[in-house]
């Protein structure tokens, strides 16, 4: 797709003025550019001693249906990053996915969804990223999928039938916060690209709130991401716009943490975002009608009182109540409200009514831990229990969960965990 009037823009604007490179740098964090292009500390296989990484630099593995996916350099290096590229280069490859050489870029990269950067954000991110970044000139490793999908010439047909290529155009009939926030979480954001499931050929199911599958949960490397439409039971239909904006921002809120990729983003994205944007966020994603409903919150059902009742009274006769008083009510507590910006209730939680049972199982199997945030609470830790529970005794559990407090979702099998945990080899 050709912007004249962008490149046109570009060849008068002097890329190296201080004030593009630190709009670039916030618009940088906004699209999480750092999440994907920055290697662990532990080194492209994770299995090297912690050393500082280089930002930007790639190294990062990313798995897909198809095969590892190594995230490229995009430092400013000549040689091992995109030092050489001028502004129809970059731009062509962040909206479209086509490198210099016409080398397709695969969809990992959310080029879909970036296609609606308007052309002032586009100039500010190469201003940036050409003056802004340190240049580092270590080459990534290269992404070496097998035969089909390393020909990457294949995915021009790709592009043609599942790629947007429009910039986002604001709707005069919504006010300009709204507009503000789901330019945000449309374009920059890249929210759908893990919270909008994906079709056979990996293609999004949607790319705005006209696609009824937009934003109703997607998964990946058995992480599941939630349901951000308003359902009332596994989406955000009893999260207020405050609690939304401090869990984007903290990683906490509304009694919810973030866990999985999600601590990642908030770490290196959402906490860096003003409060303003955070809102215009918030009030996007509250504005999208429930769609794709899972899982229902009752906690005055006589189920809710039968739970809470067996817990604080030491009467553990359900399947998996004793399990969770041995193991998580010091933390979550007996009534499932957990602990405010310490330990997130599982009592009505989106996470724990979902449809999808990966994150769950995964999270049990592996722990976890909040994010670390500039303002937020010191993040505490979930301990892992793959070596202390077996896979009947983690469905057992995981399904008291989910049935317990008020909450009301179908069960978790022992060969949903089994599933689960060979594929992580745990």
């Amino acid at each position: 797709m050709q912007r004249v009037g962008a490149q046109t823009s570009a060849a008068r604007v002097d890329t190296r003025d201080a004030k593009l490179i630190a709009k670039g740098e916030y618009l940088a964090k906004a699209a999480d550019c750092g999440g994907c292009h920055t290697a662990p500390p532990g080194g492209p296989s994770g299995k090297e001693p912690p050393h500082p990484t280089a930002p930007f630099a790639g190294g990062l593995a990313m798995g897909s249906p198809f095969g590892t996916i190594w995230s490229s350099n995009i430092t400013p290096d000549p040689v091992a990053g995109i030092g050489r590229y001028s502004y129809d280069d970059f731009e062509r490859a962040v909206r479209e996915g086509i490198a210099p050489g016409n080398r397709r870029l695969y969809p990992a990269m959310p080029f879909p969804s970036f296609a609606k950067i308007n052309d002032d954000d586009m100039l500010a991110l190469y201003a940036y990223f050409m003056h802004g970044v340190a240049p580092v000139s270590k080459p990534a490793p290269r992404t070496a999928l097998p035969f089909p999908f390393n020909q990457r010439w294949a995915l021009m047909f790709w592009s043609v039938a599942f790629a947007p290529d429009d910039e986002f155009v604001p709707q005069s009939t919504r006010s300009v916060q709204w507009n503000r926030g789901a330019y945000l979480v449309q374009s920059l954001g890249h929210c759908g690209a893990c919270h909008t499931p994906r079709g056979p050929a990996y293609e999004e199911r949607g790319y705005d709130e006209q696609s009824r599958r937009y934003l109703t949960g997607g998964t990946s490397d058995h992480w599941f991401a939630p349901n951000l439409t308003g359902d009332a039971g596994s989406g955000l239909g009893r999260i207020s716009n405050d609690e939304l904006v401090s869990f984007l921002k903290h990683g906490h809120g509304g009694g919810l943490a973030t866990f999985g990729s999600m601590v990642q983003v908030v770490e290196d994205s959402t906490q860096y975002l003003t409060d303003d944007d955070l809102r215009a966020i918030a009030g996007y994603l509250k504005s999208l009608s429930a769609r794709e409903s899972s899982g229902h919150f009752d906690d005055r059902s006589h189920a809710a009182l039968r739970s809470v009742r067996a817990l604080n009274t030491g009467e553990v006769e359900l399947p998996g109540a004793g399990i969770y008083q041995g193991f998580c009510a010091r933390c979550h507590k007996p009534d499932g409200m957990g602990e405010a910006l310490r330990y997130p209730r599982l009592a009505g939680n989106p996470a724990v009514l979902s449809a999808q049972v990966d994150s769950l199982v995964r999270l049990l199997i592996e722990g976890g831990e909040a994010p670390h945030t500039q303002s937020g609470p010191e993040p505490k830790k979930m301990p892992p229990f793959a070596g202390k529970l077996t896979d009947t005794e983690m469905a057992r559990v995981l399904t008291f969960v989910r049935n317990a407090w008020g909450n009301d979702a179908p069960p978790v099998t022992s060969r949903d965990v089994e599933r689960i945990r060979q594929s992580l080899g745990k």
